[in-house]
């Protein structure tokens, strides 16, 4: 049976934008006891997380703000190592995605089923909350998916695929829709492989990297892709846009956030159509206004995601979606810190989807 043998280390951020690794919590002896446990937690020995280099990098996501030293990290899979008494859905054994939601369950968005809006949420790695790039972490057994005999890469890589389903659910993307999706990092390609996977065409992906095109069209040979130009006005970006799907693009999925992109989204939908943003920006932004009021074009937006986990374990054990190929690069928990160079510094290293990897 599993144990914790390896002292427990995390990895941490400040709001002077250092990283590093250092001894975390729960520890080898909280674990092996289970004292720390609370009723329906149970502990994970983590196994594989994806990195997200944003609170690292800017030190916020809107009002969610680094003020203290942080533990990094919300896309995890792992095994589970032990559980509280009163844990009855899953054993020690068991392999688990962990969805990072904590939610009261009491509010209002919660009592309706849309929990990513719960009024006392707590999101694994949001500031003030903890992350999940430790070896041991605890956390409710609820939010622990079974995933069976799924690599705990792709376990972990349940939780970028979970926004890309919220925001093709809350778009209503359908057989035949003609997409624009703006951006090919993580999300973007994830994003382009649910559309492809739902039918939707043409597709038109744009990014400023070459190398990330390239991926975009060997995990969909039938995507059109769109190499952003520096300095190229918006509507001009967006005529082009349109030219290249023909003309008739009624959404966009906007999955970088940047203030540009969101524009030139706006100029590449037709009369009607909508502009879906998934990505996370700067806490302001300016949009053309009068573009969207005089083509009635809809702006919409997206927060986490809600009842995804279940659907995308489904796609993924079926071989509908398949998310290898976005992984470019993998590290040891003890070496987070170059996979967090290597994933900032992705125009060199050609990085997509970095890994931290960790043995007990």
């Amino acid at each position: 049976m599993p144990s914790a043998s390896k002292e427990n280390i995390g990895v941490y951020c400040n709001p002077a934008h250092d990283l590093w690794v250092k001894e975390s919590g729960p520890s080898v002896k909280e674990v092996k006891s289970g004292q720390a446990l609370k009723e329906g937690e149970v502990t994970i020995a983590i196994k594989s997380t994806g990195i997200y280099i944003h609170f690292w990098r800017h030190g916020r996501i809107g009002p969610m703000v680094v003020e203290h030293d942080h533990i990094l990290g919300h896309e995890s899979a792992g095994e589970i190592i032990a559980t509280h008494p009163s844990v009855k859905n899953l054993k020690v054994g068991d392999r688990v995605a962990v969805e990072p939601s904590q939610i009261c369950g009491q509010c209002e968005p919660c009592l309706t089923g849309h929990y990513n809006g719960c009024l006392e949420m707590r999101f694994m790695s949001t500031p003030p909350v903890d992350g999940l790039l430790r070896r041991y972490v605890n956390h409710s057994a609820v939010w622990c998916h079974k995933i069976g005999d799924m690599s705990y890469e792709d376990g972990a890589m349940l939780e970028p695929l979970s926004v890309s389903l919220a925001g093709m659910a809350r778009a209503k993307i359908a057989l035949g829709d003609p997409i624009l999706i703006c951006g090919a990092g993580p999300i973007g390609l994830m994003t382009l492989l649910c559309c492809s996977a739902a039918g939707a065409e043409p597709i038109v992906i744009t990014d400023i990297d070459q190398n990330r095109l390239d991926v975009a069209k060997e995990i969909c040979p039938r995507v059109r892709t769109y190499k952003v130009q520096p300095g190229v006005p918006m509507e001009e970006a967006g005529a082009a846009i349109s030219k290249l799907a023909g003309g008739s693009l009624t959404t966009a999925l906007e999955c970088s956030g940047v203030e540009s992109s969101i524009a030139a989204a706006i100029y590449s939908v037709k009369f009607g159509g909508k502009v879906f943003v998934i990505g996370v920006g700067k806490p302001d932004i300016s949009i053309p206004f009068m573009r969207l009021s005089t083509q009635e074009i809809d702006l919409q937006f997206q927060y986490r995601y809600a009842n995804t986990w279940p659907r995308a374990i489904r796609l993924v054990q079926s071989g509908v979606i398949d998310m290898k190929r976005l992984v470019t690069h993998r590290y040891s928990l003890e070496n987070a810190v170059q996979a967090f160079e290597t994933s900032a510094a992705s125009a060199k290293t050609g990085a997509i989807k970095v890994l931290i990897q960790s043995e007990v």
